[in-house]
């Protein structure tokens, strides 16, 4: 079993560094240290630094490879056009388990993000920093940089910067979340699309991005446009940091130029020399099949074009030894765990999808195929952040890149192999559980409330989707796609709410306190007798 990732692994270069200049010379740069190896930065303004951006074709290195001179353009016109000084964001959360790129960053060289960062501040003429983090290590390390540098928090400071703290969750790294944990919030997305460069940070403009995307650009600055051009390919130029783990040898963190051949950067790890698949791009990311590993080049645009994904820079491959259907289940369950709990395609459709892929695996044959299929395709462009999306792209790469134990397994007995658990998942062998941070201690975790519709009643009016979307979605008909459902601990009120505003009365809520004591925090109307349940009336 693979365990969990250490929060600074193995680094290796390939070619000359650039990010990882003095890695070789100390275990982490402090401001001296990082002042005598990379030099002093000259300011830059807001028009100068995006025409730099745009040069280097400088893409979000979060995921979702966001242009970065047009966010810098949005959030300098957006601040203009409002009167408003914007804010700085950088997100160094890295909340998936096979990423370790960023925590390498901010642990061994933070005044190279602290660079990019404060350079985007004064270009925009923003007063407020905040560095998002997830783990101690790194909030110790971004800490202590912002105290080299003579950074505070302080009212009254000329630019304040401070370093907020959340859950290691998946959903916590997602934009949305990190604004509205800054503002005070639980660190989940907020439910509804938000844009970040409009309105963020208190509502004012919020230039937000990765913080390997900020060390990037304070690279280009000091080299300049064509000396960075000269590294990598031409319409990709620089360097990418990538976190190689699964069935390696050696899990590492390798700086690379773009263009580098797949292959090598998996035998820098020690992978195996013929690996049955390899998962680009993290658990939100997509499968190559070994024929088209030998021909994939480390790129964005490479390897979408091979049916891969670059996004966080995870690369995971597994061997011809293990069940890659069962390694897709073992992700598959945490990514439905890991959601927030607010709407019903990450709430409902992902554990759902889960349990199809469970079916496949059981022997539910061509049924629970496309069961599988059809959930997958269901939770998509519906939620209220990605975390559905990346993870139905990866439950529908799983399934187009493995045919023959596809096959195996809805046609036959298997395909033989056992699981070997070599993707890493859970921080320090723990599944996280409940909602992530933000909530008080009462409302995380399962709740015993279930919630029930009487067809014979429930006429289509449509309010419990408004007013419960955590449960609720509309079918095409207008009535509600499930029957009955588990309500989150969090959502028991608005869970009340909708089963007394029913128009139809066709809702039930019900609390099941077998083997465990009442909860009271909701009020009860008993119906009948007997029978162990609660029943929380259809209206009053």
């Amino acid at each position: 079993m693979n365990e969990a990732l250490p929060d600074v692994p193995e680094v290796r270069v390939v070619g000359l560094p650039q990010l990882t200049s003095g890695f070789d010379l100390v275990e982490r740069l402090d401001l001296p240290m990082h002042l005598k190896v990379h030099g002093p930065l000259e300011p830059m303004g807001g028009e100068q630094l995006a025409q730099l951006s745009e040069r280097i074709n400088l893409k979000g290195r979060g995921g979702a490879g966001f242009p970065f001179h047009k966010k810098l353009r949005a959030v300098a016109e957006a601040a203009i056009r409002r009167g408003v000084r914007p804010v700085v964001v950088v997100n160094g959360s890295e909340d998936e388990p096979a990423c370790r790129k960023d925590t390498v960053m901010i642990n061994r060289a933070p005044h190279l993000i602290l660079d990019g960062a404060l350079l985007v501040a004064e270009a925009l003429g923003a007063r407020t920093l905040v560095v998002g983090v997830t783990r101690e290590s790194t909030q110790r390390s971004m800490e202590a940089a912002l105290s080299e540098r003579g950074l505070t928090n302080r009212r009254g400071a000329t630019i304040r910067a401070r370093v907020q703290r959340n859950p290691v969750r998946m959903v916590t790294g997602a934009a949305a979340s990190l604004v509205r944990s800054i503002d005070g919030g639980p660190a989940i997305p907020p439910g509804r699309k938000t844009s970040a460069s409009q309105n963020g940070v208190g509502g004012a403009p919020t230039l937000l991005s990765n913080a390997e995307t900020f060390a990037q650009l304070a690279i280009a600055a000091r080299i300049g446009a064509e000396r960075y051009g000269n590294t990598g390919l031409y319409d990709e130029p620089g360097t990418v940091m990538l976190t190689v783990s699964g069935a390696v040898a050696r899990p590492m963190v390798i700086e690379a130029p773009t263009g580098v051949p797949l292959r090598y950067i998996l035998q820098l790890a020690g992978a195996p020399p013929v690996p049955q698949g390899v998962l680009t791009g993290g658990y939100h990311g997509k499968w190559l099949d070994s024929a088209t590993v030998n021909e994939a080049i480390v790129s964005r645009n490479s390897l979408d074009a091979v049916g891969g994904a670059l996004g966080a820079g995870a690369i995971l491959p597994i061997s011809m030894n293990t069940c890659p259907l069962g390694e897709s289940l073992r992700v598959a369950q945490w990514l439905a765990e890991e959601s927030a709990g607010q709407c019903g395609p990450c709430y409902l459709g992902l554990p759902a999808a889960a349990r199809g892929m469970e079916d496949i695996l059981n022997g539910g044959g061509p049924a629970a195929l496309e069961a599988l299929k059809q959930v997958a395709n269901a939770v998509k462009r519906r939620g209220a952040c990605s975390h559905p999306d990346g993870s139905a792209m990866f439950l529908e790469s799983t399934i187009k890149v493995f045919t023959d134990d596809l096959a195996a397994h809805v046609l036959g007995n298997g395909c033989g192999r056992p699981v070997e658990g070599v993707l890493p998942l859970f921080e320090g062998g723990q599944q996280p559980t409940g909602i992530p941070g933000g909530q008080p201690e009462q409302e995380q975790g399962p709740s015993r409330q279930k919630i029930y519709v009487d067809w014979t009643l429930c006429r289509g009016h449509g309010l419990c989707a408004d007013i419960l979307p955590e449960v609720f979605q509309l079918g095409g008909d207008g009535f509600p796609t499930v029957a009955q459902a588990s309500v989150p601990r969090y959502a028991e009120a608005k869970a009340l709410r909708a089963v007394r505003r029913c128009p139809a009365l066709a809702l039930r809520l019900e609390e099941d306190t077998r083997g465990a004591a009442p909860r009271q925090n909701l009020p009860a109307v008993r119906e009948g007798g007997g029978g162990g349940r609660r029943a929380l009336g259809r209206g009053r």
